[in-house]
């Protein structure tokens, strides 16, 4: 059985190190009463040390929101997976809001996901149609080829680590979630995908939903055989609700 993975992006947000550092207490103070849930915290880079300092010894985990596939080099305001190495156990790669607004192509993508697997870093690779994607009725194909180039570079999947982020790019941050039916639907396809690349390690690969994920949905996702935790964003930052959806994948783990 698939452990869920809830992973909280902070995006750029708190903007002070302290609102920082008790966002990180009230989501691990949380987080130690969840069992069988993997919950993950991504501030922003500038935080990364003091959070995972601040949370060591207990049940959250640290992740970063993107890297560089180098290791070094002349990339100005980048930061490589060498740099991750000791703050960051996860990283996000390809979320939406890169690619839109930081040219993140999926062929950058498919660097990243086998860097960060060659470092030792857990990739969350996100994935998403945009609305008039949606409108076209061109959902399957657009994350086909995403999904298909984020591991293109992975010689298997089966012990990776690797993380597939579902989001649908009209959801995210607008309150219109997808229904538990079409996220199940869009999840396997994602995870035929994957069977098609590895058949013996696609099983183990841990499918999120992401996109106005909130307390009061989450199990409607969780339910779903396909999906296995959640990609979150402004819930993340407010660790009652946070907590809601994390307890909601800690029921459904408990009820299987």
């Amino acid at each position: 059985m698939r452990i869920p993975v809830i992973a909280g992006n902070w995006k750029m947000n708190p903007p002070t190190l302290d609102e920082a550092l008790e966002l990180a207490a009230g989501v691990g103070e949380a987080a130690a009463a969840m069992p069988g849930v993997v919950t993950v915290v991504c501030p922003p880079t500038i935080w990364l040390s003091e959070v995972r300092r601040a949370v060591a010894g207990g049940r959250l985990h640290i992740g970063a929101q993107t890297m560089h596939f180098e290791e070094r080099g002349a990339y100005t305001g980048e930061t490589s997976p060498l740099m991750l190495a000791g703050l960051a156990e996860f990283v996000i790669i390809g979320h939406s809001e890169r690619r839109q607004y930081d040219g993140e192509t999926d062929e950058r993508v498919g660097r990243k996901v086998a860097s960060a697997v060659a470092h030792g870093l857990r990739p969350i690779a996100a994935v998403g149609e945009r609305a008039e994607e949606r409108r076209d009725g061109a959902t399957a194909v657009v994350v086909d080829r995403q999904v298909r180039s984020a591991v293109a570079s992975l010689e298997r999947l089966a012990g990776t680590g690797l993380v597939i982020a579902y989001e649908p790019v009209w959801a995210i941050g607008t309150g219109d979630a997808s229904s538990g039916e079409d996220a199940q639907e869009v999840a396997a396809h994602i995870r035929g995908i994957l069977r098609e690349v590895d058949a013996d390690g696609a099983d183990e690969v841990p499918i999120q939903y992401g996109g106005s994920v909130t307390a009061e949905n989450a199990a409607e996702y969780f339910g779903q055989p396909d999906i296995d935790g959640a990609l979150v964003g402004g819930a993340s930052l407010k660790p009652e609700a946070f907590a809601a959806i994390m307890r909601a994948a800690s029921e459904t783990v408990h009820r299987s």
